[in-house]
């Protein structure tokens, strides 16, 4: 058990945690900038296996790793104007059309990958994204390796925790996309388009979630496979609760998660004659059972998941 233990005060852990919980993050980022303006976003599995794979195949096919991050954020963006389009000017429901964006989406990269790619017996892959070593505070005992040692997309994505949440608490147009997800009628009357700002909220949030899966690709691996994702999207969704639409909760939540999933890799070593299986588990109970304490207290935003219509009430 002491063993145990001691694995919560290595820096390597921490390194772990913070390179596990950044597609997290931006997922996470995108999922509750969509919710804080209304708008359930359940296509985020599709959108972050389309942004894996169109980041991945971008560098593949020659492009620089960030122009690959900027494809993936463009392709997340496209499938996210489609949900918005089903669900905002038409009203139609938010958890169909989101399940049909990740089958889409699925689908669709897989299909786009086996038609642009050649897979011989080993699957092709790139140079990822390496570890950025800053001087002098790379080399600091412990928060050396574990936060200045990261790659180029870890540091974007707590920089977009920083930025959503000051945008969010300190910006008019903050403002007006906590509103719309409140009561977009009080925007309306103030002369501003609910519309227009649902439809951009889901578009960037989505944009996230592209960055998310583009991750998985340019920096954690080096090649794509369909499944890449592993129910990254779902869990997402639930830190968004656990956050209680609160970005600076919601990084939080995700590096939580990262610190359970980064310290279960390492019991399966420091304790044999445990079934691995039990620790792959772990990570999910002990998310759910966070989830339950936080939840009972979160403050749903009203208008969520309804449809806004000019002039109704």
């Amino acid at each position: 058990m002491s063993d145990a233990l001691d694995l919560l005060w290595t820096a390597s852990l921490w390194a772990a945690v913070l390179r596990i919980a950044t597609p997290l993050i931006f997922g996470t980022l995108g999922a509750l900038l969509c919710e804080r303006a209304g708008v359930l976003n359940l296509g985020i599995e599709g959108i972050m296996t389309m942004g894996a794979m169109v980041g991945w195949l971008t560098v593949h096919l020659g492009g620089d790793l960030w122009t690959g991050l900027l494809a993936a954020a463009l392709a997340g963006a496209a499938l996210g104007l489609l949900h918005a389009a089903l669900t905002v000017p038409l009203g139609l429901s938010q958890h169909v059309s989101g399940l049909g964006i990740t089958l889409f989406g699925s689908a669709l990269a897989y299909y786009l990958y086996r038609l642009l790619v050649e897979v011989g017996d080993l699957p092709p892959t790139i140079e990822p994204f390496q570890a950025i070593r800053v001087p002098v505070l790379s080399d600091l005992p412990f928060l050396g390796p574990v936060l200045f040692s990261q790659a180029a997309p870890t540091y974007l994505a707590l920089l977009c925790a920083g930025v959503l949440a000051f945008v969010l608490a300190r910006t008019p147009l903050g403002l007006a996309l906590r509103m719309t997800g409140e009561n977009p009628h009080a925007v309306e009357a103030q002369g501003l388009n609910p519309v227009r700002l649902r439809v951009g909220a889901v578009v960037a949030g989505s944009a996230l979630m592209g960055l998310g899966g583009a991750f998985l690709t340019t920096a954690a691996f080096n090649s794509f496979f369909p499944t890449m994702v592993q129910g990254r999207g779902w869990i997402c969704i639930a830190l968004v609760v656990f956050a209680s639409w609160r970005p600076g909760r919601a990084l939080l939540g995700a590096l939580l998660f990262a610190l359970f999933d980064a310290w279960q890799l390492r019991l399966q070593q420091a304790v044999p004659g445990v079934p691995y299986q039990l620790f792959l588990m772990a990570p999910y109970l002990l998310s759910i059972l966070a989830l339950v304490l936080v939840a009972r207290r979160a403050r749903v935003p009203e208008a969520l998941m309804v449809p806004y219509r000019r002039g109704e009430r």
